[in-house]
C-alpha cells in the first residue's frame, strides 16, 4: 500500500507541476500573445491585378500568387485529403492533439532531435499567421497557447478557411486556389479527386513533394493520402482505385496575360505605387484600364510589322553571334540564355541547304527555315547602302550562326531584330480614353515608353497647328501664298537660314488648302510669319502643349517642336472632336479586394458625345485619370464638360484639309483602307531623323512615331508615308474593320462657295476649274466682280499688278 500510495502521491504530484508550469508559461507569455480577434480581419497578401476595358488581365504584380476563397467554396473531397495528411483529429480537439504532442516528444527523446513538431492545423495557423519558423521550445508553447485561443474564438470552417488562404505550396502559390492555378491551370472545384491529393500532400514540404520538381515523390505523398482517406472513410474503394491509377499531371501554369500591354501595365503599376506605396504589391488592388482588348492586340502588330518590313528593306546586319566550334549542348546553353523579344525567337543555324536551312531553338526541336523568307537579306552596308542580292541561303548563314526566327503560318521565317523602334498612341478623342499604346517594340528589350517619355520633333505632322491658328486669325482654306524660296539673316551672328521645300521645287502662289496636302513648308514658314510667333504659340498651346516645348523662332512651322506621341495625339484630338481639349487617361476604376469602387475616372468630355447631360465644371488637372470617387458631390460624380479651345468651324475645316492629305497628297498610301472619313498627316524631320503619321476619324485618333533612339537617318527615301504611314494603316484598318463610316459633324455658321483656283475669289458661273470651298460665313471672300469686267479672263487688259491673286502672302 505504501508503494502504490507513493506512486499516486507522485503522479498527482507530477500533474500539479505540469499544470503549474503550464499556468505559469500562461502568465508569463499571454501579455504577449497578439489578438486572436485579429484573424477575422485579417488581410491576407493579395497582388496587383490590372485587366483592359472589357476584364481581360493584362498584368499581375506581387511576389506571392494568391486568390483567396470561402470555406464555401472549397471541395468537400479536398477537405477530407486535407484532414487525412495534416490532422485527421480536427473535428474533435480543441486545438492541440495531445496524442500527436506526446508522439513528437517520444521521437525527440528516442533521437534526440526534433523529427516533428506534433502540430494540429489550429497551431499551424496560429504559427503562420502570428509566429516564426523558429524550433525552440518557447515558440512551441506559444504556438499551443495560441491554439486553444483559435479554437475558442474561431469555428472551425473559420479556422480552415484562413489555413488553405494562408499556406505556402510551391511556385509562388500561396493559397489553395492559386496552387491548382499555378499546378493545373484550372480552379480549385474544378479538379478531380487525385489532383485534390496532390495539393492536400503540399503543405508538409512544398519543395520536397512538389511535383513539378520531383513527380514520383509527390505520386507517393499523394497515393500515401488517398490510403489514409479510405481507410478513414472518406472514400470508398472505387473511388481509391480510380484516383490511385491517375498519372501525374501537373503542369506549371503561369497566370499568363490575356491582353500583352507590357507598356501600359507598366504606367499603371507606377501610377498604383505612388497612391498606394508599396501596399500597391499586397493589397489586391484591381486596376480597371480603359484599353479596348482587340485594339491593343492590332496596335502590336502594327508596330511590329511595320519595324521589321522597314528592317527588312535595310539589308541584314549579320548574325547576333558566330558558334560553329560549340557543341549542341552548348549551342543550347547559349540559347536559354538568349530571350524571346516579342515573338522573334532565337535559333542556331545546325544546317545549310540549297531549300534553306536548319535551326535549332531552346527547346531543342529544329525547324526548316525556306530559302523564300531569306532572299530579303542582303547585306547591311549602310543605312543608304546594301550589298548583293544573296543567291542561295549560304550567302546569308553559316552553321553555328545566333540568328532570330518569328513562326507565321506555322512556317519559320528568318529574321533579326529590328534596329529602329515605333510608338503608337490611340485615343479617343471625346474623352482623352487610351484605347491602345505601344511604347517600342518589345518592352523586356527596353523599358523606355517612347509613346510618353520620348519627345522629338513632329516635323510635319506639326502643321495642322499653324493652320488652325491661321484659320482663326483671318485666312481661309483658299488664302493664296507663295511657296517661294526665302531667306532670313541674322546679323548679329552673321547667319543665314534658306529654308527650303522637300524636294526642293517652289509652286509659286498657291492656296493654303494645295499647300498643307502638299506639306509645302516655305507656305507653313510664311504664314507663321503674317500671324505672329507670339500669336502662334499663345493659340497652339491651348491643344495641351508646354509652351517651353515650343521654340518662339519661324522654325516652330516646320514642325521643331519637342513633343511626345501622347502630346501629339491628344493636340490632334482637338480637330476630331470639334475642337475641345481632352486629357489623356488610362486608369478607369480602381477596385479592393472586397470589389469596393475607391477610384473612378471622371474625365471632361466633349458634349454630346455621351448620353448623359453634362455640367459645366473645370477640367481635371490629372493626366492620368480625373475625379476621385469621394469629391463627388453627394456619392455620385458630377460630369465634367472638356473645354472648348478653338472654334468648331476651324476644326471642321481642318478635318476637311486634312482629309485632302489622305486623298491627294503625302497621305495617299492610306486611299488603300476604303473609307473616306480618314483625315491625317504625315510628318518627316530633317534627315529623316523622324517618322510621323497622325490621322483620325470621329471615333479614334492614332498617332504614330519611327526613329532611331539616339537619333539618326532612317534613311535617303524614308519619309513618314514610308515607316509610320504603314504602321497607322494596319492599326486603323483593323480596329475600324466593319464600322460605319463617321465624320464630326458640321457646326452652323459655315458656307460652301465656288472659288476661282488662281485668285482665290468667289468665282463667276463662267471661270474655269471653279472647286467648292468652305468658309466661316464672317470670312467669306468677295466675288471677282470687284476687279471689273474681265479679270482673270485670257487677255484680261488689266495689268499684272492689279491682277495679284487675293491674300498673297
Amino acid at each position: 500500500m505504501s508503494f502504490v500510495k507513493f506512486i499516486l502521491w507522485s503522479l498527482v504530484a507530477l500533474a500539479c507541476g505540469v499544470l503549474l508550469s503550464v499556468s505559469g508559461a500562461f502568465l508569463y507569455l499571454s501579455p504577449t500573445l497578439p489578438s486572436v480577434e485579429s484573424l477575422r480581419n485579417i488581410q491576407l497578401q493579395i497582388p496587383l491585378r490590372v485587366f483592359s476595358q472589357d476584364g481581360k488581365l493584362i498584368a499581375e504584380f506581387g511576389e506571392m500568387r494568391r486568390s483567396p476563397i470561402s470555406y464555401d467554396e472549397i471541395p468537400e473531397d479536398f477537405i477530407h485529403a486535407l484532414l487525412a495528411a495534416e490532422d485527421d483529429n480536427f473535428a474533435n480537439h480543441y486545438g492541440v492533439d495531445v496524442s500527436s504532442l506526446m508522439r513528437a516528444a517520444t521521437q525527440l527523446l528516442k533521437t534526440g532531435e526534433i523529427q516533428t513538431g506534433g502540430s494540429t492545423i489550429t497551431m499551424q495557423v496560429a504559427k503562420n499567421f502570428f509566429l516564426s519558423n523558429e524550433r525552440s521550445f518557447s515558440r512551441k508553447l506559444t504556438e499551443i497557447l495560441l491554439a486553444l485561443q483559435i479554437e475558442r474564438e474561431l469555428t472551425k470552417e473559420e479556422i480552415l478557411e484562413l489555413y488553405v488562404n494562408k499556406i505556402y505550396l510551391g511556385n509562388r502559390a500561396y493559397g489553395i486556389e492559386a496552387a491548382a492555378q499555378v499546378y493545373y491551370g484550372k480552379s480549385i472545384d474544378e479538379l478531380n479527386l487525385a489532383q485534390l491529393a496532390m495539393i492536400a500532400g503540399l503543405p508538409k514540404a512544398p519543395s520536397a513533394f512538389n511535383p513539378l520538381a520531383n513527380a514520383e515523390r509527390a505520386k507517393e505523398r499523394r497515393d500515401w493520402i488517398l490510403g489514409r482517406m479510405l481507410r478513414l472513410g472518406y472514400i470508398d474503394q472505387s473511388r481509391y482505385e480510380k484516383a490511385i491509377s491517375e498519372e501525374v499531371d501537373a503542369s506549371y501554369h503561369v497566370s499568363a496575360p490575356e491582353v500583352h500591354a507590357p507598356y501600359i501595365a507598366e504606367m499603371v503599376r507606377s501610377e498604383l505605387v505612388g497612391r498606394y506605396g508599396s501596399g500597391a504589391y499586397t493589397e489586391g488592388y484591381r486596376v480597371y484600364t480603359t484599353v479596348v482588348s482587340d485594339n491593343q492586340k492590332a496596335a502590336n502588330q502594327a508596330v511590329d510589322q511595320g519595324l521589321i518590313e522597314y528592317d527588312h528593306r535595310h539589308g541584314y546586319r549579320g548574325p547576333e553571334a558566330r558558334l560553329p566550334d560549340l557543341s549542341r549542348e552548348q549551342w543550347l546553353e547559349r540559347l536559354e540564355q538568349t530571350r524571346s523579344l516579342s515573338g522573334l525567337h532565337p535559333a542556331i543555324v545546325t544546317q545549310v541547304e540549297k531549300s534553306g536551312i536548319m535551326v535549332m531553338t531552346r527547346d531543342g526541336r529544329e525547324h526548316p527555315v525556306p530559302w523564300e523568307t531569306m532572299r530579303w537579306a542582303r547585306p547591311f552596308k549602310s543605312i543608304n547602302s546594301l550589298g548583293p542580292v544573296p543567291q542561295g541561303p549560304g550567302d546569308v548563314a553559316q552553321v553555328g550562326d545566333l540568328i532570330r526566327i518569328r513562326f507565321q503560318d506555322d512556317t519559320a521565317h528568318f529574321t533579326q531584330l529590328p534596329a529602329a523602334q515605333s510608338a503608337l498612341v490611340s485615343l479617343d478623342p471625346t474623352d482623352g480614353s487610351i484605347e491602345a499604346l505601344v511604347g517600342g517594340f518589345s518592352f523586356e528589350q527596353s523599358k523606355y515608353n517612347r509613346a510618353i517619355q520620348a519627345k522629338r520633333q513632329p516635323g510635319s505632322s506639326f502643321k495642322p497647328f499653324v493652320y488652325s491658328a491661321a484659320l482663326d486669325a483671318g485666312f481661309t482654306a483658299a488664302s493664296m501664298v507663295n511657296d517661294a524660296p526665302i531667306v532670313f539673316v541674322n546679323e548679329d551672328i552673321d547667319e543665314v537660314w534658306r529654308p527650303k521645300n522637300d524636294n526642293n521645287t517652289f509652286l509659286g502662289p498657291i492656296r493654303l488648302r494645295e499647300a498643307l496636302y502638299k506639306s509645302r513648308n516655305l507656305v507653313s514658314i510664311r504664314v507663321l510669319q503674317a500671324i505672329g510667333i507670339r500669336y502662334a504659340i499663345d493659340y497652339i498651346s491651348q491643344f495641351g502643349f508646354e509652351r517651353s516645348d515650343l521654340p518662339p523662332n519661324l522654325s516652330l512651322a516646320l514642325g521643331t517642336a519637342t513633343l511626345s506621341p501622347m502630346q501629339v495625339a491628344a493636340g490632334w484630338a482637338v480637330f476630331a472632336n470639334g475642337g475641345y481639349r481632352i486629357e489623356p487617361y488610362l486608369i478607369e476604376r480602381i477596385e479592393d479586394r472586397d470589389g469596393n469602387v475607391l477610384y473612378e475616372a471622371n474625365p471632361p468630355t466633349v458634349p454630346g458625345s455621351q448620353p448623359a447631360d453634362f455640367l459645366r465644371a473645370e477640367p481635371s488637372e490629372d493626366p492620368v485619370a480625373s475625379v476621385p470617387v469621394e469629391a463627388s458631390q453627394n456619392g455620385e460624380q458630377v460630369p465634367l464638360e472638356a473645354e472648348r479651345v478653338i472654334d468648331g468651324r476651324t476644326a471642321f475645316i481642318m478635318t476637311s484639309m486634312l482629309q485632302d492629305v489622305i486623298k491627294r497628297g503625302t497621305g495617299r498610301r492610306a486611299l488603300a483602307l476604303g473609307r473616306s472619313d480618314l483625315a491625317g498627316k504625315t510628318g518627316t524631320t530633317n534627315e529623316s531623323f523622324d517618322s510621323w503619321f497622325s490621322g483620325y476619324n470621329a471615333d479614334i485618333v492614332t498617332t504614330v512615331w519611327a526613329g532611331y533612339d539616339q537619333p539618326q537617318s532612317l534613311g535617303r527615301h524614308e519619309y513618314g508615308g514610308t515607316v509610320a504611314l504603314p504602321i497607322w494603316m494596319k492599326y486603323m484598318g483593323t480596329v475600324l474593320e466593319g464600322e460605319p463610316q463617321h465624320l464630326p459633324a458640321e457646326p452652323d455658321g459655315l458656307v460652301t462657295i465656288r472659288i476661282d483656283p488662281v485668285s482665290g475669289r468667289a468665282a463667276s458661273p463662267t471661270t474655269p476649274n471653279a472647286y467648292f470651298e468652305l468658309f466661316k460665313r464672317e470670312d467669306t471672300p468677295p466675288p471677282m466682280s470687284e476687279f471689273g469686267p474681265g479679270f482673270g479672263a485670257p487677255g484680261s487688259p488689266l495689268p499684272a499688278s492689279e491682277a495679284t491673286p487675293m491674300d498673297l502672302f
